[in-house]
């Protein structure tokens, strides 16, 4: 299979229309457009029945200390965890191509709906949803695609991975809210083929993208 996007180049940065935030002089960050981008793949293998999606950041601070915090930085040398940024499952085997937008347009304080989807497919929740938990005006379930919003201190370039799935089965075993890390166990053993697109992202003006 082969995964390829004309809203950027792999390896290469991924433009702000595709962010959940985008550098601000004044503030150092403000709310981006948070359209999803574009992807279309083939190659796909013969008896596939659905496709799965993920995009996720393996960057992510393991600590939160220093994140957004005047006069401090953090570091590179931080170990780092996955943050799911889009949870896509039951795409029809005989979609190969999501549009610009398509998923996402914009960015929705307290959250999207779902799990239902457009094409009949289902996604689950980001983690946006943990992030915002204890912010009174941003705090609720957020389905489906919200883009890059690295801390805008942190000294290490971010990595977005999208992941296309071809899968052996129309529906995942899945019901209700379901996490990345869920549908990763539930497609074990499912998986015909699979491709990926890395984009890359920072809100930090000292990183070099």
């Amino acid at each position: 299979m082969q995964l390829t996007s004309n809203s950027f180049t792999d390896g290469q940065r991924i433009p702000g229309e595709f962010s959940f935030c985008i550098p601000d002089a004044a503030s150092h960050v403000c709310l981006g457009s948070n359209q999803n981008p574009q992807l279309a793949w083939q190659d796909v293998p013969a008896g596939t029945r659905s496709f799965a999606l993920i995009c996720h950041d393996p960057d992510v601070p393991s600590r939160g200390n220093d994140v957004n915090q005047e006069g401090r930085s953090v570091p590179a040398s931080l170990p780092r965890v996955d943050f799911f940024h889009w949870v896509l499952i039951d795409l029809s085997a005989s979609k190969q191509h999501i549009a610009a937008g398509e998923f996402a347009n914009g960015v929705v304080p307290r959250g999207k709906s779902g799990p239902a989807a457009a094409n009949d497919a289902r996604q689950g929740i980001n983690d946006y949803t943990n992030w915002f938990a204890a912010d009174h005006d941003m705090s609720g379930d957020y389905y489906g695609y919200d883009g890059p919003c690295p801390p805008w201190n942190d000294e290490l370039r971010h990595r977005y991975v999208f992941t296309v799935f071809a899968l052996d089965i129309e529906r995942l075993p899945l019901e209700g809210k379901f996490t990345g890390a869920q549908v990763r166990t539930a497609m074990q053993g499912h998986i015909l083929a699979q491709a990926g697109l890395t984009g890359v992202y920072s809100l930090n003006p000292a990183v070099t993208l």
